[in-house]
């Protein structure tokens, strides 16, 4: 039996007022009488967590997705800006060497123009030792082959272009080679610094391709070679 509510519908047993729009309130003597409120309340409830629930699934995966992009970004701009200057850690630079099949090989029919440019075959001048000085002149360790070159054996200097340069000392024959055929067989650019040689027989054949002519100790048996 319910009791009167606070509209002045009977005694409110020291309850508080009410908000009058709440209209007639009836308070039951037992608590059960309100298991079908209590049970279309949990419904409702139930019903607005699925309505919400698809939503908050997907935070999870979005944060997931997030934090991969941006780890992904940040490898990225690690490997692609320059790396820090660090100290003495730098790469050794290697002379470069000739290509494997070069000794053994023939030296091709070449026509090299000498300073007045005339033609000069170049396998006329065999036996020889050939110094390309187009990466430089090299003074000292062209002199230094003139002076092991046994008789019979030609030094021959070679520059680029159509212009001799002079010899630097006495008993080298200079040539140029306009084509850059020497060059190309040699299979290997010019170097600043650095002079480059072939040692020829009298055959024609290469015994001896050094891409950096080094001291005289390096090459002599072969220089010496060239006479037999």
């Amino acid at each position: 039996m319910g009791k009167p509510d606070a509209e002045g519908h009977g005694p409110s047993d020291g309850l508080p007022d009410l908000p009058p729009e709440w209209g007639r309130v009836v308070v039951p003597d037992d608590a059960s009488a309100l298991a079908d409120e209590a049970a279309q309340i949990r419904r409702e409830l139930r019903r607005a967590a699925g309505r919400t629930g698809p939503h908050r699934a997907l935070v999870l995966p979005m944060v997931v997705l997030l934090v991969a992009l941006l780890t992904t970004l940040a490898g990225l701009i690690a490997v692609t800006l320059p790396r820090a200057n660090r100290g003495t850690d730098r790469p050794t630079l290697r002379p470069s060497s000739p290509p494997p099949a070069l000794t053994g090989r023939a030296l091709p029919a070449l026509d090299l123009v000498d300073a007045g440019q005339a033609p000069v075959p170049l396998r006329g001048l065999l036996p020889a030792m050939i110094i390309l000085v187009d990466g430089c002149p090299c003074p000292a360790v062209v002199t230094e082959a003139v002076a092991a070159a046994p008789a019979g054996v030609t030094v021959v200097t070679v520059t680029g272009g159509r212009a001799a340069a002079p010899p630097p000392v006495h008993g080298v024959r200079a040539l140029a080679d306009p084509a850059g055929g020497l060059r190309s067989f040699l299979g290997q650019p010019a170097r600043p610094g650095t002079a480059a040689a072939l040692l020829v027989d009298r055959a024609g054949t290469v015994t001896r391709a050094l891409p950096e002519l080094g001291p005289i100790d390096a090459y002599r048996g072969d220089l010496t070679a060239l006479a037999a």
